[in-house]
């Protein structure tokens, strides 16, 4: 049965973090100073958006290219989130012409909460192999013990903390959403040696108009779980702290198992839980990673690229759910020189054999297959490794 969602409450409006520009109307991230010398091609917004596939899956054909180009440009929410951790030339940075990887990092953004209060509950790596026919996700868990620097925009002294909490810790006194990235990607390099090309802080609540701009996209639920995060209200999906103060008749929302379409609101709040699952946060990293993959092949599917006011509606929606660091690759190299990527083509990886690996203090640790596995991201050989290992590839179902 179709349920009908309640609007989502925006974010807070005030950062003190520094970096980030913005040209959308209605702003999801902190609006901050624009970062001069960087560009904002077209590749960025397209690559996170669909686990940079869409617009691959497209090549040529994308229809009004200019108009497409300027559309997405004009829209898009600019950052510095790199803060100087760019992938250096002599491993491939700075052009599309070797490997490119790009750091994404999911944020849950709530209208209550302060925007130095947020916590990167999704980390994951996307990786395009320099051959550029395909395209691998790989998941950092959130609870990963790691050796943290000191970052004097936050005036944070370093320290080891978890990979979820060194975020929220570059964030502090004005650091913001900008500051937490750029401490995070900075605590990657030092711990696993990976860089990167660009990067993205999604919104997860963003993600809810995106996918409603693809008219839903099919999931498999592969676990029975109760929602931990929302609850109907009168049949209307609601979070818990506004269903809590809401009249009506109220029913708890469970994810059944099987395969089907889901709108925005019932695919985000399925890939949120952990609480439930038999493998807790690693089921959640696979569920969101599957998120994306579906909705790369949905819009690779149904035409979207090919329809100019589908395009236009996307794009917008697309740029109230993330802010982009994008370096400074051309527009044109991206939309077609990496048209070989296609949506099915999308790998997804796990780490720690899909198993939470506690040291006893509630961080995790890497396990040694999994820092190999980023160190073959590194040096692009991700895919020989696949083949000497093939059981980090994920189970999709």
């Amino acid at each position: 049965m179709t349920v009908q969602t309640t609007r989502r409450p925006s974010p807070p409006d005030r950062d003190g973090g520094r970096g980030i520009q913005r040209t959308a109307p209605r702003p999801l991230a902190p609006a901050l100073p624009a970062t001069k010398g960087r560009k904002d091609p077209l590749w960025a917004k397209m690559t996170i958006v669909f686990g940079a596939v869409l617009m691959m899956a497209g090549g040529a054909g994308i229809a009004g290219t200019n108009w497409l180009v300027k559309s997405a440009t004009s829209n898009v929410t600019k950052g510095n989130l790199l803060g100087g951790n760019e992938k250096r030339k002599v491993d491939g940075g700075g052009d599309l012409k070797g490997p490119i990887d790009i750091l994404l990092m999911g944020v849950d953004a709530r209208k209550r909460w302060a925007v130095d209060d947020l916590r990167a509950d999704t980390i994951i790596v996307l990786h395009i192999p320099a051959s550029h026919d395909q395209a691998y996700l790989v998941s950092i868990p959130r609870d990963t013990a790691m050796k943290a620097p000191a970052f004097s925009p936050s005036r944070y002294p370093g320290g080891t903390a978890k990979a979820t909490e060194v975020f929220f810790h570059g964030a502090q006194n004005g650091g913001g959403w900008t500051g937490g990235a750029q401490l995070l990607a900075q605590t990657i390099k030092e711990n696993t040696g990976m860089t990167f090309d660009g990067a993205a802080i999604i919104d997860f609540n963003g993600f809810k108009s995106v996918i409603d701009a693809l008219d839903g996209v099919k999931m498999c639920v592969d676990q029975r779980v109760k929602s931990h995060h929302m609850k109907l209200v009168d049949g209307k999906p609601m979070y818990l702290a506004e269903a809590r103060k809401a009249g009506g008749t109220k029913q708890e929302i469970w994810h059944e198992k099987g395969c089907r379409e889901m709108e925005g609101w019932e695919a985000l709040d399925f890939a949120r839980q952990r609480y439930g699952l038999k493998h807790g946060d690693y089921d959640r990293q696979r569920h969101q990673q599957q998120l994306i993959k579906a909705m790369a092949k949905k819009a690779a599917s149904s035409g979207i690229l090919t329809n100019p006011v589908k395009v236009n509606s996307l794009i917008k929606a697309a740029g109230k759910a993330f802010v982009l660091d994008t370096g400074n690759v051309p527009v044109a190299d991206f939309i077609f020189g990496l048209k070989g990527v296609a949506a099915n083509d999308m790998v997804l990886l796990r780490t720690n054999n899909g198993t939470f690996a506690g040291d006893g203090n509630g961080y995790e640790t890497i396990k040694p297959k999994s820092m190999e596995m980023y160190e073959a991201v590194r040096r692009d050989k991700l895919s020989e490794f696949i083949l000497a290992n093939p059981d980090v590839v994920a189970n999709e179902k």
